[in-house]
């Protein structure tokens, strides 16, 4: 907090900046339920807008909107929000164009899941080392999820020439993202609510798209087969 201070009022900015030292040192301090609303919000948001959750979080965090607890507080740096909002404008663009879209979920499906296990764990870890691995693994096991129907749906969504719905969703994942962290700082209680209907349905659309995808590559592959010409045993 005190690096993203000193920036603001070397830009000129001090006022914001000791309004923002002024919210944090007034913030309350998160309790068990927050913590863990922040923990799942940071892994299932990682799945699918990992920038934009670094982003966000750390510019709440230094803006004193959210008290971060101490092994959060990487991301309130100036060179991380500077670092991932340059990443979350680069995504932000690629993740709308139909192909590049999957390319760049794929690509990025080695940092996604353990980037949101270490973002849980982050929330307990300056405090419980049970609790942060406990974290972790509700992190890892909620960004897997939610990038998985993701990219499963991106990959249904892509069989589909025009552009227009990949936007469109893409939006959808934009909201859906800042709407879930907003959602687990206001209020946790309907976060987990609203996270266990978010999971069922998307078994639901696992399930359905896997289905539906599998049955498409049968077609396409049997398009491409050449039929075989019983010889003449006659001649």
């Amino acid at each position: 907090m005190e690096h993203f201070s000193a920036w603001l009022q070397a830009l000129g900015f001090g006022g914001l900046g000791l309004a923002s030292d002024a919210l944090a040192r007034g913030g309350a301090q998160l309790d068990l339920p927050a913590l863990l609303a922040l923990a799942a919000a940071l892994g299932w948001a990682s799945g699918i807008r990992l920038y934009a959750v670094v982003f966000v979080t750390g510019l709440a965090g230094a803006l004193g909107w959210w008290p971060l607890p101490a092994g959060l507080h990487l991301l309130q740096h100036p060179a991380m929000l500077a670092a991932s909002g340059a990443m979350l404008f680069v995504e932000f663009f690629a993740d709308k164009i139909p192909g590049l879209d999957s390319l760049w979920d794929l690509v990025h499906s080695v940092i996604r899941i353990p980037a949101g296990a270490a973002l849980a764990a982050g929330v307990f870890g300056a405090d419980s080392g049970t609790m942060a691995a406990v974290a972790a693994l509700l992190g890892g096991s909620l960004a897997a999820t939610s990038y998985t129907t993701k990219a499963v749906t991106r990959a249904a969504v892509n069989t589909s020439p025009e552009p227009f719905s990949n936007i469109a969703l893409s939006l959808l994942e934009d909201g859906a993202t800042v709407g879930a962290l907003w959602l687990a700082a206001q209020h946790p209680l309907a976060f987990g609510i609203s996270l266990c209907a978010v999971l069922v349905i998307s078994l639901w659309l696992l399930v359905r798209l896997w289905r539906f995808l599998t049955a498409l590559v049968r077609r396409v592959s049997s398009g491409w087969r050449v039929p075989y010409v019983q010889q003449d045993t006659d001649r």
